[in-house]
This record gives C-alpha cells, structure tokens and sequence, in this order.
C-alpha cells in the first residue's frame, strides 16, 4: 500500500496548494477590517463541507475500492488512468495559460465585499471555495484502497481535510495569537501567493498524474 499512501500524500499536498483555495484562504484573511472573524467563518464553511463528503462516503463507499490481493482492482486501475489522464492534461493547459489579471481583480472584490457578509454568507462561501474539489474523489479511492473501517475512514477523511485547509488554519491561529504582528504580513502573503502558488501547485499536480498513471498501468499489466 505504500503506493496509495504517497498518492494520498500528493493529493492533499495538492488539495492544500490547490490555487483557487489558497487564493480565496488568503484573501479572506488579508481583506476586511476583521479577517479573523472572516477567515474563522470561511475555514468552517469549508472544514465542514469537507468533512461531511467524508462522513458520508464512510457509509457509501468505504472499503470498496479494497484489494484482497496485492493487485488492485480493475475499475481501480482505469480510475488511476483515468484521473492521471485528466491530470496531466489539466496541468499541459494551465501551463500555457498566463494569469488573467481581470480575474484576480474579480476575485478581490469579490472576496472583499465578502468580507463585510453575515456570517451564514462567509460559511457558503467557505464551503463552496475552500475544498479540494474534484481531488477528492482521489483522495476518496485511495482512503477506500486502504481497506479502512468506517471509523478509520472518518478520522483519515479528517486528517485530510485539516491538511487541505493547513494554510488558512495556520493564518488564523498566527491572526489569534499576534494579530498586531501578523496583519500587515498577509498581503505579502497574498502576493507571493498570487505569483506563486499556480506554479507549484502545477508541479505537484503533474507529480500527482504521474503517480496515477504509473499504478494504474501496473495494475492492469
């Protein structure tokens, strides 16, 4: 299983530097006069639809994607070719695609209005952009792989969604405990995020293609 254990790893590597997420994360922080209680409401909107994606899927999948032998199962295979398909295709696009910078400033002042929201507004849009959408429906099969009971699927299912949402946590416990220091920290955060953040996540999801690609091959050869 040491295979599913460095994809799962690269998957919430990805979920965790997944650009839009990280984006909209330091957004929330950085904007508005109160980004603790901003980004607080955002992190739980997107904790909570994360982890209820689990919880269900505990129940619904589980161990279904479970081998009884060293070779995984058929529909396993095409799903790792499949995926890391998709992946290396998403990541070749992106590539050659500059940033648009209209869509930064979309996403600013949207994020900014969003900053002065009611909190059942701030928790939506938590749950709708701090997630690792399409991702976790690989980190879904390789937790399923890993032939856990409901209960260890839960708790592996909540491992990741605290590592997919690290940054945001992390910036809201620096905002908690050294507000004064760490406010005016963040939009150079936010700007090293802007430039940089597309870059390496792209590598990390092409490391994440070539992973797929390579253990769906062996397991259907």
């Amino acid at each position: 299983m040491v295979s599913v254990d460095i994809e799962l790893a690269l998957v919430g590597l990805v979920a965790m530097l997944e650009p839009a997420t990280l984006i909209s994360s330091a957004l929330a922080l950085a904007l508005g006069e109160r980004p603790l209680r901003t980004g607080a409401w955002f992190f739980l909107g997107g904790v909570g639809a994360t982890l209820a994606v689990g919880v269900l899927a505990a129940f619904v999948i589980g161990d279904a994607a479970a081998s009884r032998s060293a070779t995984p199962k058929t529909w396993v295979s095409v799903f790792n070719i499949v995926a890391g398909a998709l992946l290396g295709l998403y990541v070749a696009y992106a590539a050659r695609r500059p940033a648009d910078p209209e869509r930064s400033a979309a996403n600013t002042a949207r994020m900014r209005k969003l900053a002065g929201a009611p909190a059942p507004a701030i928790v939506l849009a938590g749950a709708l952009l701090a997630n690792a959408g399409p991702f976790m429906l690989i980190a879904l099969k390789d937790i399923s792989q890993l032939d856990p009971s409901r209960l260890q699927f839960i708790l592996d299912w909540a491992l990741f969604a605290v590592v997919s949402l690290l940054p945001l946590a992390l910036g809201l416990l620096l905002l908690a405990l050294a507000p004064a220091r760490t406010a005016p920290r963040l939009a150079q955060v936010r700007a090293w995020v802007e430039r940089h953040a597309r870059t390496i996540a792209l590598f990390v999801i092409a490391l994440l293609a070539f992973t797929l690609l390579r253990d769906g091959i062996a397991g259907l050869s």
